[in-house]
């Protein structure tokens, strides 16, 4: 199996590492909230027809390994994930809206994207392992 995709008259093998954060960072991504955003990624990221390789939900970042078609932006895909998982947590968890620091705006500005080469195995690997890392490094540190 290739691991190009096709479109009519393309193939292609477009591959990104994309981290993004809730605004101040807080440490609110967990329980169903964490699952419900989760979902919501997933679902956005095949509208728009690309495919989720990895996805872990901290409770303060998103990693987000995907394949993104070329014919759709990084910057309209951030867009459309942001954009609309913000409007569906924050009109389904009402109460984050009553807090005066989150206003309209469930999540930081901007974001981190990097290109996966040849190296998508470690990449795949860093995304996956990245909480049991950082909680392994946490303990160190209590």
């Amino acid at each position: 199996m290739s691991r190009f995709r096709k479109l009519s008259q393309t193939i292609w093998h477009c591959q990104y590492h994309i981290v993004w954060v809730p605004k101040y960072r807080y440490r609110i991504l967990t329980g169903k909230l964490a699952k419900e955003t989760e979902y919501m990624v997933r679902t956005y990221a095949a509208q728009l027809k690309a495919e989720v390789i990895e996805l872990n939900v901290q409770v303060d970042h998103i990693h987000l390994l995907a394949m993104i078609p070329p014919k759709v932006s990084i910057s309209k895909f951030m867009g459309v994930i942001k954009g609309k998982t913000a409007i569906r947590i924050l009109n389904k968890y009402k109460d984050l809206r009553a807090k005066p620091y989150w206003g309209n705006h469930f999540w930081a500005r901007g974001y981190c994207v990097d290109t996966v080469g040849l190296d998508t195995e470690m990449v795949r690997k860093y995304v996956k392992f990245q909480e049991t890392n950082e909680k392994k490094a946490e303990s160190k540190n209590h």
